[in-house]
């Protein structure tokens, strides 16, 4: 596998973001990467600028980083300068520190692809990266590579064994190389964003923006504002225009999450974008278009609010193109043991305390919870139970859950039996369906069970047969 020359060029030595850096590419990147790290004393005037043409000639930089503080900025000139007449003519991202538009706008006016500002991450470092990479036709292995690095940062997240669950995971590579619209459907907590990060990064738009926007959390009045930007003079407080998300995430992915909360008539623009590719600026008469995907999620029955009259049904069917269905934790109570640990895990390393386990007890009392807030809520119990104890086995009584939630039932032998039983039977007879393809005789055979007997059952815990048919025909079987 062919390896990647990456230089870092540091113009003040004491800012220390270089070592974060290089730390990033050589273990972030998916594959192997050379980066060195020199540092350039500009004050040295013409001999940094001939020691500079000998590191470019010599490493034969891919891509060149070059990191900028307050105190350097007026001075990059000369090394960009020095950097533009070298034969090399590696693409060059400049690691800024603040945000200064109008230096900004020089450094790219002096040959600057792209720049990042710190904390620096490997979501906003990696992409840009990534892109250089493959315009100047460096390395096809690298971009591959990235990309699965990028999405798998997501996809480790989605833990879990129910079958419904993992369908739906099993969708996600076939949907992102597709760029149709998709729905995501599921409570509050069931990880709808990280269902859609995981299709950004897999897909062709990988090294472009991904972009969430919360219509819940934007008031009602402003919401059109913010996806769809404003010229000057739209609106007594609007002293400059604005580009709106939409302009801003070009080529990539908008995420839309709470979808219902859109106002109707936010709701017409963005079904006249999702058909065309083209809206209007508050204010302004031109058309504009852009190259964006849309992903939407919801906790609320779409289908319900259409028929209220609350939501366009022309947009239903545009955000729907690719439905995902995601189940609420009390739905596949198998997994939470596995996410539990899994959290525990995680939010140990953090702490930098040694590995913590969950005693008997402790697991029966995150098995009998309902989970309102999903997954999202057991994450937080977990990191809270984490940061309070110091102790190597987590008992009942670290784990604090809402009393309300909690009922008598933890103490009744009858009612812990009936939900295991249920538990046990559901996940079953998914793992029953899923092995035969949702052939309910087939399914019934090996499990030695009349036909109409394991048609109640299925009927019981409402599971959909459909999603287990590999050829997705009505055939019962």
């Amino acid at each position: 596998m062919e390896e990647a020359r990456v230089l870092l060029l540091e113009l003040d030595p004491v800012s220390g973001l270089a070592n974060t850096l290089r730390e990033m590419l050589e273990t972030g990147a998916g594959r192997p990467i050379q980066a060195l790290h020199e540092f350039i004393d500009i004050s040295e005037g013409a001999d940094s600028v001939s020691t500079l043409g000998k590191i470019t000639g010599e490493f034969a930089p891919s891509v060149i980083f070059i990191l900028l503080s307050s105190t350097t900025m007026k001075q990059a000139g000369t090394v960009l300068e020095s950097l533009n007449r070298n034969p090399c003519k590696a693409p060059i991202i400049a690691v800024i520190e603040g945000e200064r538009p109008e230096e900004m706008v020089d450094l790219f006016r002096l040959g600057v692809a792209d720049f990042v500002t710190p904390p620096l991450r490997s979501m906003d470092v990696l992409p840009r990266l990534w892109r250089l990479l493959e315009q100047n036709g460096s390395s096809e292995a690298l971009t591959s590579a990235l990309k699965e690095k990028l999405a798998m940062k997501h996809m480790r997240h989605l833990v879990g064994e129910c079958p419904t669950f993992l369908a739906e995971i099993g969708k996600v590579p076939t949907i992102a190389r597709c760029d149709a619209s998709v729905l995501i459907s599921g409570e509050t907590g069931t990880g709808k964003e990280l269902f859609a990060r995981a299709i950004h990064y897999l897909s062709k738009r990988a090294s472009k923006p991904f972009v969430p926007f919360s219509c819940g959390a934007v008031p009602v009045e402003l919401v059109e504002n913010e996806l769809f930007g404003h010229t000057q003079g739209a609106f007594t407080s609007a002293n400059s225009s604005r580009s709106g998300l939409i302009r801003e995430c070009e080529g990539g992915t908008l995420f839309v999450d709470e979808v219902d909360c859109l106002p109707l008539a936010a709701q017409a623009k963005l079904s006249r974008f999702l058909q065309e590719k083209e809206y209007r600026q508050l204010g302004s008469a031109k058309i504009q278009y852009a190259d964006v995907r849309v992903i939407a999620a919801t906790n609320v029955d779409l289908e319900k609010s259409v028929r209220e009259g609350r939501f366009r049904q022309d947009l239903y069917y545009r955000l729907r193109v690719i439905p995902l269905i995601l189940p609420p934790l009390r739905e596949r109570r198998g997994d939470i043991p596995l996410l539990a640990r899994h959290f525990l895990a995680k939010y140990s390393a953090e702490a930098g305390k040694p590995v913590i386990d969950l005693s008997s007890d402790a697991m029966e009392k995150l098995l009998h919870y309902d989970w309102p807030g999903n997954v999202r809520e057991l994450k937080h119990v977990i990191e809270r139970t984490v940061v309070f104890s110091d102790k190597q086995i987590i008992n009942n009584a670290d784990i604090d859950l809402p009393r309300s939630e909690q009922t008598d039932e933890l103490l009744s032998f009858g009612s812990v039996k009936s939900k295991f039983v249920a538990a046990f039977e559901k996940k079953y007879i998914e793992q029953l369906l899923q092995s035969h393809a949702g052939c309910i005789s087939k399914a019934a055979q090996a499990a030695r069970k009349n036909r109409r007997a394991l048609w109640e059952l299925i009927r019981k815990h409402k599971i959909d047969v459909r999603q287990f048919r590999q050829d997705g025909h009505q055939n019962l079987g």
